[in-house]
């Protein structure tokens, strides 16, 4: 062992590194949700008998609400000795799973290789560089579904190298919602939640969320969101019906799916900045735009507590032009 200079601490053995690791590591995870619901009561002013309630999931360490399946993910594949010592994690992702992925990775001593389109902000791209991640550039043009395609040629060729986390197809993420989302939410409300409003990705939030409240409480109505084109501007969403479907995703959970505009998602993001002062993603814009739909269609006088998630904040959007425009 080398000997330690003077003021130094002194060298760790394998088992102690991987022991401070692990400290690291679960300091980290205990942060991972318990995130506020925030009241937006300025947007159903007219609407006396709603109260409209966004999930404030930019508190998670990572900043976004995938922090929860990616910390589910890992955790599986560790317990199930497919995250072994020497393996490395690959996944695609537009951004936000693969950030969680890289601060898990950075914590917990595991290296991250992820797909992502080209085409992500700016700003996603240096928060995976600064953790080091190693970032595969895939085509825009093919968007998400391009993303996973080259993840799982990769995954296919080198099995030995690589645990192929698949977030489109693994429970551990729907999972993560279903114990955690949907159990904070009920308690947040004392059972009062009547409506559940989130927009589709990976699906894995909406399936595990809409699985458990179902349980708590049937009549609550869950309502899913995504893009009314193939061609839209929302990060992180999916348009199923021009998509590859993700294999956790199960159409009888909505009782509802809405179609969202993309420029009503950044006329909502200006809004929502320039009025409320909350700077939230276009994601999360566009689930007060689907919740806001579903507020104005209650009967008159209808009583009734609407969730919906607000998967990240604006931060890691600022590049982007729309929130120049009128």
């Amino acid at each position: 062992m080398t000997p330690a200079t003077p003021g130094s601490a002194p060298p760790q053995s394998p088992s102690q590194a991987e022991a401070a690791s692990g400290l690291k590591g679960e300091a980290l995870l205990a942060r991972i949700g318990n995130t506020p619901l925030v009241p937006l009561d300025a947007l159903v002013r007219d609407l006396p008998s709603v109260q409209l309630l966004g999930k404030a999931e930019w508190h998670n360490p990572g900043g976004s609400v995938k922090d929860r399946a990616a910390a589910s993910i890992v955790a599986e594949a560790r317990r199930a000795g497919k995250l072994a010592p020497g393996k490395i994690l690959l996944d695609s992702t537009s951004g936000n799973t693969g950030i969680a992925y890289a601060m898990l990775g950075a914590a917990l001593g595991f290296p991250v290789t992820l797909c992502v389109p080209e085409n992500v902000s700016p700003e996603r791209k240096r928060i995976l560089q600064a953790y080091g991640a190693n970032i595969i550039y895939t085509d825009p043009a093919e968007g998400s579904d391009g993303a996973l395609k080259i993840a799982r040629q990769y995954a296919e060729r080198h099995p030995d190298l690589y645990f192929y986390a698949d977030q489109y197809s693994n429970d551990a993420n729907w999972r993560a919602h279903y114990e955690t989302t949907a159990n904070e939410i009920w308690q947040q409300t004392e059972g009062r939640i009547t409506h559940f409003v989130a927009m589709l990705g990976t699906t894995g939030t909406f399936v595990g969320t809409t699985r458990r409240l179902k349980e708590l409480n049937p009549k609550i109505r869950c309502i899913s969101l995504q893009p009314d084109s193939a061609f839209h501007g929302i990060e992180g969403a999916k348009h199923l019906p021009s998509s590859i479907v993700p294999r956790i995703y199960d159409a009888s959970l909505a009782d509802q799916n809405l179609e969202i505009v993309t420029e009503d998602a950044h006329a909502m993001a200006r809004r929502l900045v320039r009025e409320q002062g909350l700077l939230v993603g276009v994601s999360a814009a566009a689930a007060i735009v689907g919740s806001l739909q579903v507020a104005e269609r209650l009967k008159k006088d209808q009583r009734a507590t609407v969730v919906t998630i607000l998967c990240d904040s604006g931060e890691k959007y600022l590049s982007e032009r729309f929130w120049h425009e009128d």
